[in-house]
């Protein structure tokens, strides 16, 4: 980091674009699961291609979206471990909501509520990649895994959905700068000591 510099790095070039492909996928595959769940939203189907277009790419968009999510879960997986202070700012997360962070114990790199949702995709990811395949297959699949993989997919479709939407509002208006940050991969110094202080010291040195 160039202590002159107004500005440090906050993702390098491969974090972004493995972030971006997972983002675009993740969209694709929400959007167009909805087509396929409800009739009531077929019509998203119009937009993407019509419906063959629809059924034939939404398993190969849920791939490419485990796939970007993997290289994340294998760049970010150590920084997202959740160690003795997150569990005390999650304790405290009331605080974080009202703009008290000078309250809440010093964040790394990421905060313990980016921890947590890193985590719950996670594990949506995996649930909807095997719930996917089965349903992706179904000739292949003995009928009691097919009733639960119709239970278990839009199940966790639903929970990805909601956490994406949250990470969306944090990340853009309850939290300015940090977009930034994920597009052109720098925030300035004042930015990162007020949100990640223990990350600025560490980077700092």
């Amino acid at each position: 980091m160039d202590p002159k510099s107004a500005t440090i790095e906050r993702f390098s070039f491969a974090e972004r674009a493995a972030h971006w492909l997972s983002a675009m996928a993740f969209v694709y595959a929400a959007l167009s699961g909805l087509a396929l769940w409800s009739p009531r939203l077929y019509w998203i189907s119009d937009v993407l291609g019509g419906g063959v277009t629809v059924r034939g790419w939404h398993p190969w968009g849920g791939v490419l979206f485990f796939v970007a999510l993997g290289i994340m879960f294998r760049n970010w997986a150590h920084d997202m471990r959740i160690e003795a202070e997150d569990r005390e700012w999650l304790a405290n997360v009331h605080r974080f909501a009202v703009n008290e962070d000078k309250a809440l114990p010093p964040a790394g790199r990421f905060n313990a509520g980016q921890k947590v949702l890193f985590w719950i995709q996670s594990v949506s990811a995996a649930f909807l990649l095997a719930s996917g395949a089965v349903l992706w297959f179904p000739e292949w699949m003995p009928r009691g895994l097919r009733l639960a993989a119709v239970l278990i997919h839009p199940t966790m479709a639903v929970v990805a959905i909601a956490g994406i939407i949250l990470h969306v509002y944090m990340g853009t208006a309850a939290i300015p700068g940090a977009f930034r940050g994920m597009l052109r991969g720098f925030v300035t110094r004042e930015w990162a000591e007020s949100h990640h202080a223990k990350w600025y010291r560490e980077t700092k040195g």
